[in-house]
């Protein structure tokens, strides 16, 4: 059987970025703090946003589909029902992890050569503060898609579609990090490149291979 050669791999264009556990630390370190310091059961509150993901109180609120007080209401209702009791306006004052400064400088460096892509999942917090430092991030993008604003979510596949077409890019030009699996699926199925960052140093490294330039100036 004659074999087709395939076609290599279209060049890379574009680099997009989650925020959360990304460019920050993750805020699920803070959650399992909280059900620590809480007598709550380990993981209880990433199963409890993972419980009917696309309609639960925490998807809707970062849809805006909800105001920040319903979703108090709602999301501790979620909790009730689920057999524990939490403070979910405490909970959303954890989510703000500390900013990883070698992050913001792969970004600065992608941005010097390629577009690039803010895609996160956010809420807004009326007369809320953005994070520090967070101001200064965006002028590194392109393009910053946020849940809040348009309406649909992380891993919603229309979520990374509206970024591509944005960036002007096709699928297989761009590459996706995120820290959760749930949310590269979808982007591996449109074909993007991704990279899971778990350990953020071991994510740079496999992003330098993609992108062909070092990303610090240890390199």
């Amino acid at each position: 059987m004659r074999r087709v050669p395939q076609p290599p791999p279209r060049a890379l264009q574009a680099v997009l970025w989650d925020f959360g556990g990304v460019i920050t630390a993750s805020p699920f370190e803070a959650f399992a703090r909280y059900e620590q310091d809480n007598n709550l059961p380990a993981g209880f509150i990433r199963k409890l946003n993972a419980t009917n993901p696309d309609r639960n109180a925490w998807a809707r609120l970062e849809r805006s589909e909800v105001s920040v007080d319903e979703f108090v209401v709602l999301f501790e209702a979620e909790a009730e029902a689920a057999g524990a009791k939490v403070d979910a306006a405490e909970l959303l004052g954890l989510i703000r992890g500390e900013i990883r400064p070698e992050m913001v400088e792969a970004v600065r460096r992608c941005h010097d050569r390629l577009k690039t892509a803010l895609l996160t999942n956010n809420f807004v917090v009326p007369g809320g503060e953005a994070q520090e430092g967070y101001q200064e991030l965006l002028a590194h993008f392109d393009v910053v898609v946020e849940s809040s604003s348009v309406g649909h979510r992380k891993p919603d596949p229309r979520f990374y579609e509206i970024a591509l077409e944005a960036l002007a890019v096709e699928p297989e030009e761009a590459v996706f990090l995120d820290d959760l699996g749930i949310n590269l699926k979808p982007a591996r199925a449109l074909g993007m490149r991704t990279i899971k960052v778990v350990e953020p140093d071991r994510a740079l490294r496999e992003l330098e291979e993609l992108v062909g330039f070092p990303l610090s100036d240890g390199d």
